[in-house]
């Protein structure tokens, strides 16, 4: 079998991505369950944050993003559906925003992707985090990233529109071990019981951070990043990069403000899918860091760590 097809074969199989047709089979896991020893807030006393759900997102608080709002209403976090456009009057009432997945509407998903967010969105969310705002934007492998790359380049980041995976195919582990998870604030949380030393990915993008942010998760030449025309049409002639001196996970302190930027989306979610119920994301058997990882990038934003 010619690799690309291999490659389309084992993304559709492994339901751990899926083409826009299939989504219906990909759902929140609401069984899963991290016990969490040390909460950061009593119950509900915690720091509000938004989820953007006004720009198609794919993932929402009561969709594919269930898990992920309840792991930090555990954690004493109240957690709200942001429905609103961007403006400066809007987010200068929030504290913690999440944007995951965003998209400009519901069309095909094919090149040139647009922006989800329009140029006067992008200022004032880059004036709010420089006055002191805090935000997880998370952006997956095309159209996702595509869709936020005009924002992230407002902050200094390049997001490549492509498919970022391993040449051999094998489970995106990031670990110390390996030495492309970094050690850093964020890995490190608050003690040892929560210092991170693996997450695992699930297929997403690559991008260029500039100096000054701290990188948390580094590719190599071991990954290739794909970049087809039509989401999920690969074949011989698709262009490819290197992801040797590209990254998937970085942090900044902007002005005032902070910011996490992460190439992968379903990294924070709990998903299951199909008759085999075949699990993705924070409730994988090899993703038992995750959820930590997930609640020390938060405690980074809220200014915990």
């Amino acid at each position: 079998m010619p690799k690309y097809l291999f490659i389309i074969f084992l993304f559709v199989s492994s339901f751990i991505v899926f083409l826009p047709d299939l989504s219906g089979q990909q759902l929140a896991d609401s069984a899963f369950n991290f016990d969490i020893k040390n909460p950061i807030y009593d119950k509900g006393r915690g720091t509000i944050i938004t989820l953007d759900e006004a720009h198609f997102n794919f993932h929402t608080l009561n969709g594919r993003y269930y898990p992920f709002g309840q792991l930090l209403q555990k954690d004493g976090y109240v957690l709200k559906s942001g429905n609103e456009t961007f403006s400066s009057s809007y987010l200068s009432g929030l504290k913690i925003l999440v944007i995951a997945n965003a998209l400009s509407g519901n069309g095909p998903w094919r090149l040139p992707t647009r922006s989800a967010f329009l140029t006067d969105e992008i200022h004032a969310l880059n004036q709010w985090v420089s006055g002191g705002g805090s935000l997880l934007l998370i952006a997956d492998h095309m159209p996702f990233a595509g869709a936020a790359a005009q924002l992230a380049l407002s902050f200094g980041f390049n997001f490549v529109d492509g498919f970022a995976h391993r040449k051999d195919d094998n489970q995106e582990m990031f670990s110390s071990a390996k030495k492309n998870l970094s050690v850093n604030v964020i890995t490190n949380g608050r003690n040892t019981s929560e210092r991170i030393d693996s997450i695992l990915f699930f297929t997403g993008q690559a991008f260029i951070a500039p100096k000054e942010a701290t990188v948390i998760t580094s590719l190599n030449d071991e990954y290739e990043i794909l970049l087809p025309e039509v989401a999920w049409q690969f074949n011989d002639t698709t262009p490819r990069l290197s992801g040797q001196g590209l990254v998937n996970g970085a942090y900044l302190e902007y002005g005032k403000g902070r910011l996490v930027l992460m190439g992968e989306a379903a990294m924070f979610s709990a998903q299951v899918s199909g008759p085999q119920r075949n699990k993705a994301g924070m409730n994988h058997s090899d993703a038992r860091q995750n959820p930590q990882f997930l609640l020390n990038l938060i405690h980074w934003l809220d200014r915990k760590l």
